[in-house]
């Protein structure tokens, strides 16, 4: 699945592939949050970790992968 992190006064966005299903990438958020002076952490599907203080944490999207599309079809 596709998580888009933003960052806060960053115009890019952190983008990563997770082995995760949403319901867990949406309880670390959940619980990351909750923390106080938390730091938000996932990992990769290559085992790589991403570590977000919260205080910079502008949003979270989550998105199951669709199949990649082949060809010219519609």
């Amino acid at each position: 699945m596709e998580v888009k992190i933003g960052v806060r006064q960053s115009n890019r966005e952190l983008v990563l592939e997770s082995d995760q299903s949403a319901e867990a990438v949406a309880a670390l958020v959940d619980e990351a949050v909750k923390a106080d002076n938390g730091v938000l952490t996932l990992a990769d599907d290559k085992g790589r970790q991403v570590v977000i203080p919260i205080a910079s944490l502008a949003y979270v999207e989550i998105a199951a992968n669709s199949g990649r599309r082949v060809g010219f079809g519609a």
